[in-house]
């Protein structure tokens, strides 16, 4: 084994064995991680075209809001129905007094952490937000293109 960092896709099993061997192989000391993949640029850029067609076409409270205030209230939104589900997401949003006392400040969820199955799932939330609204959203070609 070199002394390169290894990442392996475990796809099938060969790529399982494969992973066993070198693990095998690591000199003592070495370090193992095993995660689920990150998540897809494709899909940071499904779910961004998403929160744009909605941004321009929904209101909230009778205000329309640009997209990263869209974004913040949608994440906060997914995070809600994730924890209810007993899966909360990392992060978990709380809101704080703001460092002036003046106001406050809300911490926590943000996409970027997002892994491969919870940026789909976020993806098909916000195609069940756009539905329920009245008018439904109409996705923008970017917004239906095909996602994993």
């Amino acid at each position: 084994m070199s002394d390169d960092k290894q990442t392996i896709f475990l796809v099938g099993p060969q790529q399982r064995q494969f992973a066993k061997q070198c693990i095998e192989q690591a000199p003592i000391g070495w370090m193992v991680t095993i995660q689920e993949q990150v998540k897809k640029r494709e899909q940071e850029e499904k779910y961004h075209a998403q929160i744009g067609d909605i941004a321009k076409q929904c209101k909230f409270m009778g205000q329309k809001f640009d997209k990263e205030d869209w974004k913040r209230m949608l994440i906060d939104a997914f995070a809600r129905v994730k924890a209810e589900e007993g899966k909360p997401l990392r992060g978990w949003g709380r809101i704080v007094p703001s460092l002036d006392g003046t106001g406050f400040v809300q911490l926590g969820i943000q996409s970027r952490g997002f892994r491969k199955s919870v940026a789909s799932e976020f993806i098909e939330h916000l195609y069940a937000f756009g539905a329920q609204q009245d008018p439904p959203v109409v996705w923008s070609e970017k917004a239906r293109c095909i996602h994993d």
